[in-house]
């Protein structure tokens, strides 16, 4: 599952983010971030897989 997590965030970070934390502040962060500059929205999605976030 943490493999189909960092595919996502490389490819679709908005999604990866949404399956890791859910709907809220850390999602959204990430989804402006993805529609103003896309690879810090990719970088932001690698962080909250790879640290284990949670909501």
């Amino acid at each position: 599952m943490k493999v189909l997590k960092i595919i996502l965030a490389i490819f679709l970070p908005p999604v990866s983010a949404f399956m890791q934390v859910g709907i809220s502040t850390q999602f959204w962060i990430n989804l402006v971030l993805s529609f103003l500059f896309f690879i810090p929205g990719v970088i932001h999605a690698l962080w909250l897989v790879l640290t284990d976030k949670k909501k």
